[in-house]
């Protein structure tokens, strides 16, 4: 919840949203390699053949936090966190798709659910920005890619969330660098990240987002593969709650709406709908002799 608002505040100080995707992933590479020297993580060394698989998931990543960052540039953040929550709708097609069959009828009305609310809430955006919009819902394109791809390599290569965010970072680098030097960021970008760094208050929410970044990171691949991608995009929305009354008051630039606040309530009641629906389907797999022990 926190990520969103950080990310937030530091854009609006330092615009080189690729620039600071580029530091996030070299933080992360550089302290799993360091875990790795010093035995505190047990993640093999770089294998090529998993790197090769591991590609796409990279790509996928990078465009969809990209993305993300520039649209929060436009877009308010109660907005932005409805727009997002169009992703477990496009997981669930993804998932059916892809052969992982169809899901219960009250996971699917959830979801709907929750992607009517983002609709209804998006007509109430009277400060509705196209630019801004557009870059959301393609972050959440490449937010469902990424989050289905991350799902397979856990379950069919046997991978730990550490080590996929590891080749994610890795591979990342080489494309981040030659991105933000094509499209002009660098130097500039790094000037102004050095001018910056005489204010305090900015290094702390800096090295905050590149802190709070790694942590996301794992804990979004490990609930992925534990769980599935449709779970955590689900949580996702689930957080949302606290996440979005906050930014009718924090950081500015919103009006509230009757439309907004309708449809955001609507989109919460789909998350805690699936959230429920996705309780009692783990509790009818449990054997009798666990299900006490569940509850617990």
């Amino acid at each position: 919840m926190a990520m969103v608002f950080i990310n937030k505040a530091v854009i609006m100080q330092y615009a080189h949203s690729m620039t600071l995707l580029t530091l996030q992933q070299l933080a992360t590479a550089l302290l799993i390699q360091a875990g790795r020297q010093m035995g505190y993580t047990k993640s093999k060394a770089i294998d090529l053949m998993t790197a090769k698989k591991l590609l796409p998931v990279s790509l996928f990543y990078n465009a969809n936090v990209a993305f993300a960052l520039a649209s929060l540039k436009g877009v308010n953040i109660p907005m932005y966190i409805a727009i997002k929550r169009l992703t477990p709708l496009a997981v669930l097609v993804a998932g059916f798709f892809s052969g992982k069959g169809k899901p219960t009828t009250q996971v699917t009305l959830s979801v709907l659910l929750t992607a009517t609310g983002c609709v209804i809430a998006a007509l109430g955006d009277f400060s509705f920005d196209l630019s801004g919009y557009s870059m959301a819902l393609t972050s959440v394109f490449f937010q469902t890619m990424y989050l289905v791809l991350v799902e397979k390599s856990g379950a069919e290569d046997g991978l730990s969330s550490v080590e996929i965010m590891f080749y994610n970072s890795f591979l990342s680098l080489p494309f981040l660098v030659f991105l933000i030097i094509v499209t002009g960021e660098f130097p500039g970008s790094l000037s102004l990240l050095f001018s910056k760094s005489n204010s305090f208050s900015f290094l702390v929410i800096l090295i905050l987002s590149l802190v709070m970044g790694i942590i996301l990171n794992f804990t979004m691949f490990l609930c992925t593969i534990v769980n599935s991608a449709l779970t955590t995009t689900i949580v996702g929305v689930l957080k949302g709650v606290g996440s979005t009354t906050l930014g009718f008051v924090v950081l500015g630039g919103v009006q509230v709406r009757a439309l907004n606040v309708t449809g955001l309530l609507i989109n919460t009641a789909g998350g805690v709908w699936y959230s429920y629906a996705k309780y009692q389907q783990k509790k009818k797999k449990l054997p009798k002799s666990d299900v006490e022990a569940y509850r617990k």
